[in-house]
C-alpha cells in the first residue's frame, strides 16, 4: 500500500529530510488494516443503485473498468460518487488515486474534484458537484482561479470543516472558511496523482504525491479537529463554462490502531459536532493568501528544531563576541 508515516526522532540530517519528505508506511503494510466496505478499487465491484451495493453515484459519473469518471472534459457537467455504509472508526486513513486532465490550456480548465466525509450523501449542489453547506470535512482539489484578486497559485488543495452553518463560499475559493492549503501542480500528468487524508486523535493531516514515486508531501496538518463517527465518503466534480475530465481511480480506507483514554472511549462519537479549535479564525485565513498558517501547538520535533536553531544562534554569537574581544585585546596592546 501506499502510506505515509509520523516523524521520528532521528540525528539531524534524517529528521531535517523527513521536514520536507515523508517516505515510509503507517500501516505496517497488513491488509487486514484495509477496510473494503469503504473502499473503492478496480473491478468497481459494489457500484450501483442496488441494495447491496457499497458505493453509488449520480449525474454525469462513468463506471468503466479503469476509471470512476465524474464528469467528462465538457461544460456544464456535475457528478459524484459515494459510499453506501457509514464510518464508525475513530482513527482513518484515505489515500486517494485520481487524475484530472483535458484539452484546456493553461488558466481555461476547470472546476476541480471534492473528497468529502460528511453526514449527508448524493446531496447535490454548487461546491464541485455538491452542496455548499455540509456537516464534516471536505477536500477541495480547485483547478479554477475564481479570485482574481488573491494572489494564489492554482491548482490549488484546501480543508474545511463545517457543522452546517457555514457554507463553502465558491466565489473567493473557500479563503474565509479555510483550515489550511497548498498549491500544487496536479492536473494533465502523465501518470495518476495521490492524496492521503489521515484523522487521528484529532489531528487532521493531508499528504500529496503528484510524482508517482510513493513520496509523500506536506500539504496540511492542524490539531484540534473533532470529527464525528457514522459519517460517509464521497467525492464529486463539476464543470461550468470550463472543463476538464476528473477521474477517481480508487478510495482505498485504513483503519488507524490508536489507543485511546478511557474518556475518550465512553463518549458517543456519532452525537460528536464538527469542529475545529482554533487561535484565529479561518476569516483570518483572507489575509494569508498563501493559507498556510498553523493554529496549534507545536509538536515534539518541531520544538527540537526551534531549540536547536537557538542553540545555534547562541553559539554562533558566542563565537563571533570570541573573535571580536580578540582583535580588541589585540589592538589594546599597541598602545602599550
Amino acid at each position: 500500500m501506499r502510506g505515509f508515516g509520523t516523524f521520528i526522532s532521528r540525528p539531524l540530517l534524517f529528521l531535517l529530510l523527513h521536514f520536507i519528505l515523508v517516505k515510509c508506511d503507517i500501516t505496517d503494510g497488513n491488509v487486514e488494516h484495509l477496510k473494503r466496505e469503504h473502499s473503492l478499487m478496480k473491478p468497481y465491484q459494489g457500484v450501483g443503485s442496488s441494495p447491496s451495493s457499497q458505493w453509488d453515484f449520480w449525474g454525469s459519473t462513468l463506471v468503466t473498468s479503469s476509471y470512476v469518471r465524474l464528469t467528462p472534459d465538457e461544460r456544464s457537467k456535475q457528478g459524484s460518487i459515494w459510499n453506501t455504509v457509514p464510518v464508525y472508526l475513530k482513527d482513518w486513513e484515505m489515500h486517494v488515486q485520481y487524475k484530472i486532465h483535458g484539452s484546456g490550456k493553461k488558466n481555461l480548465h476547470g472546476d476541480g474534484i471534492a473528497i468529502w466525509y460528511t453526514k449527508e450523501r448524493l446531496n447535490p449542489g454548487s461546491v464541485f458537484g455538491s452542496n455548499a453547506k455540509f456537516h464534516g470535512l471536505a477536500l477541495f482539489i480547485d483547478t479554477y482561479h475564481n479570485d482574481e484578486a488573491a494572489d494564489r497559485s492554482f491548482p490549488y488543495i484546501s480543508a474545511m470543516v463545517s457543522n452546517g452553518s457555514l457554507p463553502y463560499d465558491h466565489g473567493n475559493d473557500g479563503r474565509t472558511s479555510e483550515l489550511g492549503g497548498c498549491s500544487s501542480e496536479i492536473r494533465n500528468k502523465d501518470h495518476d496523482t495521490y492524496l492521503a487524508i489521515r484523522y487521528s486523535k484529532g489531528r487532521l493531516t493531508v499528504m500529496i504525491d503528484i510524482d508517482d514515486k510513493n513520496e509523500w508531501k506536506e500539504c496540511i496538518d492542524i490539531g484540534g479537529v473533532r470529527l464525528p463517527t457514522g459519517y460517509y465518503f464521497g467525492a464529486s466534480a463539476a464543470t461550468g463554462d470550463l472543463s476538464d475530465n476528473h477521474d477517481i481511480i480508487s478510495m482505498k480506507m485504513y483503519q488507524l490502531m490508536v489507543e485511546h483514554t478511557p474518556d475518550e472511549d465512553s463518549l458517543d462519537w456519532t452525537k460528536i459536532e464538527p469542529s475545529v479549535s482554533l487561535l484565529k479564525s479561518p476569516k483570518d485565513n483572507i489575509d494569508d493568501p498563501t493559507g498556510n498558517f498553523r493554529s496549534t501547538p507545536l509538536t515534539g520535533w518541531k520544538v527540537f528544531l526551534l531549540l536547536l536553531c537557538a542553540l545555534l544562534g547562541i553559539v554562533v554569537c558566542g563565537v563571533v563576541g570570541a573573535v571580536v574581544f580578540q582583535k580588541r585585546q589585540e589592538r589594546n596592546r599597541r598602545f602599550y
